[in-house]
């Protein structure tokens, strides 16, 4: 079983920056795949951007490419997603998940952080 409680979402400026942050326990943490979803008013949850356990293979939508970065600290058991450039289409609540390596779906969630851009 995994644990994963996320922080640092808020109301910014659109243009502006905000580092969100995601702490995991219960499972060794280096071994998972570790990822950031979001989901809008009215949408459904979607992918944003998903790390490997070294960190060596980062995958991004297309929609954050070029302004978000994910990145992890495994011994801190950290997750984080830097996200730049905000746009008021990114308002959404975004939410941490893991996933074992063998697994495609990510089946361990976080409750969720509220990122508002405002225009």
């Amino acid at each position: 079983q995994v644990q994963l409680v996320e922080s640092g979402g808020g109301l910014v400026q659109a243009g502006g920056s905000l580092r969100l942050s995601c702490a995991a326990s219960g499972r060794t943490f280096s071994s998972l795949v570790m990822g950031w979803f979001r989901q809008a008013p009215g949408k459904e949850r979607e992918f944003v951007a998903e790390i490997r356990w070294s960190g060596s293979r980062l995958l991004y939508a297309d929609s954050v490419k070029g302004r978000f970065t994910i990145s992890r600290d495994n011994a801190k058991n950290t997750v984080s997603l830097q996200m730049n450039s905000l746009k008021p289409e990114d308002t959404a609540v975004y939410y941490c998940a893991a996933r074992t390596p063998a697994i495609i779906n990510f089946d361990y969630w976080g409750q969720g952080t509220q990122v508002t851009v405002s225009s």
